[in-house]
Parts: structure tokens; C-alpha cells; sequence
């Protein structure tokens, strides 16, 4: 039987084509890095819009008082270091009766940072709103944006 030589020359041309070929997977697509913020002092942030309807089931509309009461202790408490309300005007379809319903609305703007628990902060308002005041939904949007405050 015949003994291979130990030849360390191809040993190491091995390794090197083992290291190439795991390289190979880090120069494929990258995604696209976030575009700076166009103003000094900006930084990127997620804004979320949520909108409360104010027709509550079974009695009249959400009352000024009980929104201020709503907003000091469950949105405060998720957005301590602030946010925007503004009235809104609304409508939608309502698929069970086939008609088109108006709504007063409250509509709350945050930003957060994009890598907090923001999730779990809008989740536990908008989860407040629906238990206390019944309702069947609560809208919200969300979008990436820079700022600065």
C-alpha cells in the first residue's frame, strides 16, 4: 500500500478556498442602509397615528372629561415623554348595516424611538381604550421619519 505524502502547500489551499467560499455570502445584497435625516440635529424615528372613534355603544359619545381622564392615565403612563391629540372628523363602512357612519374622533400622534418597545406601548393603549369604552377597533398607522424636538 502506497502512503501519501503530507504536502502543508494544499492543506492551505483548502483553507483558503473554504474562507473564500464563506466570504462569497457577505458581498450578496445588502439592504439598503437609512437615509440620513436631511436637518442637523434630526434623528430617525416611528410615528404612529391612532385614531379613537367616539361613538360609544349603548350611550352617548365619549365625553371631553372622560377622554382627559383616558389620555392622563393610559396614554401618559405609555408616552410619558409626550404626544399630540387633535380632534378629528371620521367615517367608515359599516359592513353589518351597509351604511356609511360619521364619527367624531380623537386622533393621537407619537414619536418614539424606532428600537424601543413602541409595540407593546401603542398595544397597551390602544388595548385600554377598547375594554373601557367597548369599542370594536381603534386605527392606527405607523411610518418611519426623521425629527427632531
Amino acid at each position: 500500500m502506497r502512503h501519501k505524502e503530507y504536502h502543508p502547500v494544499r492543506h492551505i489551499i483548502v483553507l483558503l478556498c473554504a474562507l473564500s467560499l464563506a466570504a462569497c455570502g457577505s458581498f450578496g445584497p445588502k439592504q439598503a442602509a437609512a437615509p440620513l435625516c436631511p436637518l442637523p440635529g434630526q434623528g430617525r424615528y416611528t410615528i404612529a397615528q391612532i385614531f379613537f372613534g367616539r361613538d360609544i355603544p349603548g350611550r352617548g359619545p365619549l365625553t371631553d372629561a372622560e377622554w382627559d381622564d383616558f389620555a392622563a392615565r393610559a396614554i401618559t403612563s405609555q408616552f410619558p415623554d409626550g404626544f399630540t391629540v387633535t380632534d378629528g372628523q371620521g367615517q367608515w363602512y359599516d359592513q353589518s348595516s351597509g351604511k356609511l357612519v360619521h364619527e367624531q374622533s380623537k386622533i393621537l400622534l407619537v414619536a418614539a424611538d424606532p428600537d424601543s418597545d413602541l409595540r407593546t406601548r401603542i398595544g397597551g393603549v390602544i388595548n385600554a381604550y377598547r375594554t373601557q369604552f367597548k369599542q370594536h377597533s381603534v386605527g392606527v398607522i405607523t411610518s418611519e421619519a426623521c425629527a427632531a424636538f
